[in-house]
Parts: structure tokens; C-alpha cells; sequence
């Protein structure tokens, strides 16, 4: 049989089956957006044909990584509100008031751009404007799960002071909700199915429970998930409580939003109980571990999570809360944390870390039809990684492999040398295929100056601790 690309030669991790399923000497064939086959290289070989055949020896391919939560549109203020207390309102808010759509969509692309350089195929992005932001991914060819985030909030939000009651104004609400269906309606199942659409309601604390039924009755409607941040922190356990005498969980059970729609990112504030209700309703659990514990110095309990038999996802969430949007840094990070909060070196090994980074993700988003792991007929997402790189070096299969944990453990992105997404290679010998890389950066760089220079006066308004840093020659 003719086949597009025969990739051989290769160490193939599938993803398929309880545990990483590696193939020491395979291969892989693609026709089209597909994988024709997967095995050995003497079984793909004898039975198929290609225009390409690629000779991976030393490589490792294996499926595209998969950020579960990410909000793009912030990457044009990436490092401005690091190692602070108030991270919002004294260190994001004095910039993030001055950003325009045409800033976010410059921070996206390069966003979207250092994430396919770390191996990343799949991203649910989750912002504002993303009916403008999505063409970034139609443009670049990246895999997009995409929801706008839905709130009644005005823009000013960073001005509301700690302990007052978010003010909600319904037409804001209103408007943001018919951009998500604008969304749904334009782009759901575009771009040969590579763009898929969710709606965002932003989190239990930023609307009004009306709007919260609203879009709760939509996702049935549309047959779609619910991409919210729960328990986030505690402003919001403090609104909730202040506003309905409940905290986040508790509340969102009672009008029947833990459901298996609910994509529930976060969860930092939730007690075992609240984790193991998520879990036991079958809603997923989205960790961005490297947010998280830059912004509050907190581990999400997704060990907790996970023995509730919940399934979960990672995610990256925005570039000035983590300074990185790299999976290969959330699955380092994930496993670490958790072996740090348990004090047992033998708490979440590498394999489960690379597991919800691929395969688990891609159940919780609802994709793993598609993605995930290296199976036929499934979309032809995969990454080649020279395992020759220094980070990787050296190979050793037996009498133990040492490639999983070196992946999980010391790689840190670089050492992927091309991406495949719908069977096309988007980054080939670590050249960008699809857009220029270089005009992307200058074009964010024009929209950071624009920035930089407006939030001057502000930085002295939120008397941000970053400037005492600057004055004593710590940034």
C-alpha cells in the first residue's frame, strides 16, 4: 500500500495501553491527516510504500503533547508579575489594562510558536477575543480546542479593591456569551477538524448564577464541554461565600455543573472532599502546576484527584503567571511538586506524568478519538525527538530504558526536532514551516514597547514590589 511518510527506524512510544507502549525498532505510515500503521520497521516496511521515507534512527517518535489549559493572548506580558503576593493587582493589571486585541493576537502567535517548538500539537486555549485569536491556529496549522472566556465583569477589574464584591453587568455578560457561540458556529469542526470549540464561563465568581444556567443549557444544546476555572483561589472562595454563603464546589454541585462537561481548572482551593466529589461526578481536573506555584506558592491536588479515579489533564495557563508555556516543564514539574508534598521519591513517576501530558489529556478534552497516542486511523499529531541531545544522552534499553524519565526529567524542549500535526510537518529540523518565526517576535516586541511605555505611571499607582527589585538591581 502507498502511503505519504514512513517514519522508521525509530523508537516509537505509542501511548497505547495501560503504560507508555514502546516499540524499540518501529515505525509509523501516514496517508493523509492519519496513521496508516504503526509497528516494528521490518512489519510497516514490508507492507507499505511512501513518497518519504524518513530513517529515525536514535529518534523517538511519539504523540503530540497536549496543553489542557492555556490562555495565549497574555504571552505579550510574559515575566512582568513574578515572585510577588499580589500578582494581579499590583503586578499584571498596571500592563493589562493598556493591552489592545491587536497586542493579544501578536502575544498568541508567539505563544502558540514556543509551544510547537516544545512539542506541543494540541492547545485548548481559553481567552478573550478568541474569535480573533483562533486565526493564529488556522494560520500556523497547530491543533485548537477553543472557548472565549465568558464573564460580566467590566474591564476594569484590577481597580475593584480586595474584600469588595465583584460589580456584574449583564450586557457584558451578554455580549461575551454570543462571541463563544460566534465561536462555536463558525469555527467548530474547521480546518479538517483540527479546530474544535467549548464554551469558557470564566468561574462561579464572575457571573451571575442566570448566566450560569444559560450557559450550563447551551453546552447541552451544543453537545459541548465546559472549559472554567473552580476554586481557583481564595478571592474567589471569598466571593462566593460573601455572595451565596457557599463555597465554589458545594455551590456549582448544587446547580448541577460537576458533570463529565465540566473541564475544571485548577481546583487549588478545594478540600479533599470538594476534589473527590469533581472527581467521583466525572468532571475532569486540568493541573497547571507551574502557574500555580509562581502565582500561589500552592500544590493543586491532583494526587488526590487521581485516586478519586478522577481523570486530569496539564496545563500551562498564561506566559506572566508561569514565564513558560512548555509541557515538558508541567510534566517535570507535576512530579516533582507531588514527590516534595509527599516526601516519597516514588510519588508520581515519570510515565504518569507523560501520560496526562498525551493519552489523559487528550480523554479529558474529549479527543483521545483523535489524539493521544500513536494507534491507526487516529490524526497523525506526533513529535521526532533526537535523543542524541546532550539532555538525552545516553540511550540505554537494557536492562532498564532510561528515555521516559529522561523526557519527564531532563528534557527540556529543545530536543524536539519536528512536529507533525494532520499529517504535515509544521516544524521540520526545528525550522517553523508555516509562518515566519522571526516576524512573529518583532511584531510582539513592537506591541511590548506600546505597553512598557503606558504602564510606567501605573507601576508607581499599584506601588508594585517589582520596582523596589528594580532599585536594588534584582531584575
Amino acid at each position: 500500500m502507498k502511503v505519504d511518510l514512513i517514519i522508521a527506524n525509530a523508537y516509537v512510544m505509542t501511548m497505547d495501553g495501560p503504560g507508555v507502549g514502546m516499540i524499540e525498532d518501529g515505525a509509523i505510515a501516514i496517508k493523509g491527516s492519519k496513521i496508516a500503521a504503526v509497528g516494528t520497521s521490518s512489519e510497516v516496511l514490508s507492507q507499505f510504500s511512501a513518497d518519504e521515507l524518513l530513517d529515525a534512527k536514535n529518534k523517538l517518535v511519539m504523540p503530540g503533547l497536549i496543553d489542557a489549559h492555556i490562555h495565549t493572548g497574555f504571552a505579550v506580558l510574559r515575566g512582568v508579575a513574578q515572585d510577588m503576593t499580589n500578582w494581579m493587582q499590583e503586578g499584571l493589571w498596571p500592563f493589562m489594562k493598556f493591552v489592545t486585541p491587536k497586542d493579544s493576537k501578536a502575544g498568541s502567535m508567539v505563544n502558540i510558536i514556543e509551544g510547537i517548538k516544545a512539542g506541543t500539537t494540541t492547545f485548548c486555549d481559553y481567552d478573550t477575543n478568541m474569535n480573533d485569536l483562533v486565526t493564529n491556529y488556522a494560520k500556523i496549522g497547530a491543533r485548537a480546542r477553543v472557548a472565549e472566556l465568558v464573564n460580566e465583569i467590566p474591564d476594569d477589574m484590577g481597580d475593584v479593591p480586595v474584600g469588595e464584591l465583584y460589580p456584574f453587568y449583564s450586557s457584558i455578560g451578554e455580549k461575551k456569551l454570543q462571541n463563544n457561540l460566534e465561536l462555536l458556529n463558525k469555527w467548530h469542526e474547521s480546518e479538517n477538524g483540527r479546530i474544535t470549540c467549548l464554551l469558557g464561563p470564566h468561574g462561579p465568581d464572575m457571573m451571575s448564577l442566570e448566566l450560569l444556567k444559560e450557559i450550563k443549557n447551551l453546552a447541552e444544546k451544543y453537545d459541548t464541554k465546559l472549559h472554567m476555572h473552580v476554586a481557583q483561589g481564595d478571592r474567589e472562595i471569598y466571593q462566593m461565600e460573601k455572595r451565596y454563603g457557599k463555597r465554589s464546589i458545594p455551590f456549582l454541585e448544587e446547580i448541577g455543573y460537576i458533570n463529565e462537561r465540566l473541564l475544571a481548572v485548577h481546583l487549588t482551593e478545594a478540600t479533599r472532599e470538594e476534589t473527590e466529589l469533581v472527581a467521583k461526578r466525572g468532571a475532569s481536573m486540568i493541573n497547571c502546576s507551574g502557574s500555580i506555584g509562581i502565582i500561589d506558592g500552592i500544590i493543586p491536588p491532583i494526587l488526590e484527584f487521581l485516586e478519586a479515579k478522577g481523570t486530569a489533564a496539564l496545563g500551562s495557563d498564561q506566559a506572566p503567571g508561569n514565564n513558560c508555556n512548555n509541557m515538558f516543564n508541567e510534566m517535570k514539574f507535576v512530579s516533582i511538586l507531588n514527590k516534595v508534598k509527599t516526601r516519597n521519591p516514588a510519588t508520581f513517576p515519570a510515565a504518569k506524568a507523560l501520560r496526562l501530558a498525551t493519552i489523559e489529556s487528550a480523554k479529558a478534552l474529549g479527543l483521545d478519538h483523535q489524539v493521544g497516542s500513536l494507534v491507526t486511523g487516529k490524526k497523525a499529531d506526533m513529535l521526532i525527538i533526537n535523543l542524541e541531545a546532550p539532555s538525552m544522552s545516553p540511550i540505554i534499553t537494557s536492562p532498564i530504558r532510561n528515555i521516559v524519565p529522561n523526557l519527564v526529567y531532563s528534557a527540556n524542549g529543545s530536543e524536539v526536532d519536528s512536529v507533525i500535526i494532520d499529517g504535515k510537518f509544521i516544524m521540520k529540523n526545528r525550522i517553523l514551516t508555516t509562518v515566519n518565526e522571526k516576524q512573529a517576535i518583532r511584531d510582539l516586541q513592537i506591541s511590548a514597547d506600546s505597553i512598557s511605555e503606558k504602564a510606567k505611571g501605573e507601576m508607581v499607582y499599584s506601588k508594585s514590589p517589582l520596582l523596589a527589585m528594580m532599585d536594588r538591581d534584582e531584575l
